[in-house]
């Protein structure tokens, strides 16, 4: 029966990105998202305006957009220690930042609608009311892109800098308020125009003009988070970095090789390495000791036959 303790060559398996500055602004941002909401929709239909009625919606759909944030971190911190997902929960956040861009592609579509149906039909705006209630549309945007932007404590160093940058869930929340801004910028700028210059059409026109730009911040934040979901590699400079590595000692040949991303920050792989000199499992490791985002590596040897 075998005695010796395991721990030497356990390790645990969370490589979720979790944040508790970050959950805490987001549920502050969504409070505020809220109320703001409701004001510029029912200002938006009051005062005739499709810039702000378009702003309101889009702040709507953002509302949900949090709560999948929210929901995300939540569902990271709770299972980080569930042996049922096979290494944790790192792309929870990354599946929230997934989801979130959906909603911004659909917010887009609903602004193209709005704003095609109100150049065919034109409707009479109340331009004092509407462009007031879109400067606060906009301050609030303002004060949410601050929260969100990671004033975060400077004494917790670097480590908590890297979780910033590679916080899908806390970025997406950050473009929903940049995409908010943006139309409320839009709506500010067409609703002067319309009330001194007689541009009523510009209204719709700034409306399609804001979800086209929202259409491709979506669809970078897609394409970040999809690849992660799909497991995307490494690039292929660290590919070859670690076969010059490995390949570099002794006669190593390196027979198959995945590495996939387990999390936002965090890479796992699997080597198979052919050689007629077979070393401990420690050695290859200590070789690949520079790559720091492989935080979960797998190492099989296999010797040769006969002479090299």
């Amino acid at each position: 029966m075998h005695t010796h303790s395991l721990d030497p060559w356990q390790h645990p398996h969370d490589f979720a990105v979790i944040q508790e500055h970050g959950e805490k602004r987001t549920r502050q941002v969504l409070i505020i998202t809220a109320i703001t909401m409701l004001f510029e929709i029912a200002a938006g239909m009051a005062f005739g305006s499709m810039a702000l009625l378009a702003d309101g919606w889009h702040m709507g759909t953002h509302v949900a957009a949090f709560l999948i944030t929210i929901f995300a971190y939540r569902f990271a911190r709770k299972h980080a220690q569930n042996t049922a997902f096979a290494f944790g929960t790192g792309k929870v956040s990354v599946l929230g930042g997934f989801a979130s861009a959906i909603v911004l592609i659909l917010v887009a579509l609903i602004m193209l609608v709005e704003s095609g149906q109100r150049i065919l039909a034109p409707q009479p705006i109340h331009f004092n009311e509407a462009i007031g209630v879109a400067v606060l549309g906009l301050l609030v945007n303002i004060a949410c892109a601050f929260l969100l932007q990671g004033h975060h404590d400077h004494t917790q160093g670097q480590e908590d800098d890297d979780h910033h940058h590679h916080d899908h869930n806390l970025k997406s929340a950050y473009l929903h308020v940049l995409a908010d801004a943006l139309t409320s910028v839009l709506a500010i700028g067409a609703l002067l125009f319309g009330k001194y210059l007689g541009w009523n059409w510009l209204d719709p026109l700034i409306g399609i003009v804001g979800a086209m730009v929202i259409c491709r911040w979506a669809y970078g934040l897609l394409r970040e988070t999809g690849a992660i979901l799909l497991d995307g590699s490494i690039s292929t400079e660290e590919l070859a970095a670690i076969k010059e590595k490995i390949e570099g000692t002794l006669d190593n040949r390196i027979a198959d090789m995945h590495v996939w991303k387990v999390g936002p920050a965090h890479y796992a792989a699997i080597i198979s390495i052919v050689t007629h000199y077979p070393q401990q499992i420690e050695y290859y490791k200590e070789l690949l000791r520079d790559f720091t985002n492989l935080s979960h590596l797998t190492v099989e040897i296999h010797t040769c036959a006969g002479k090299p």
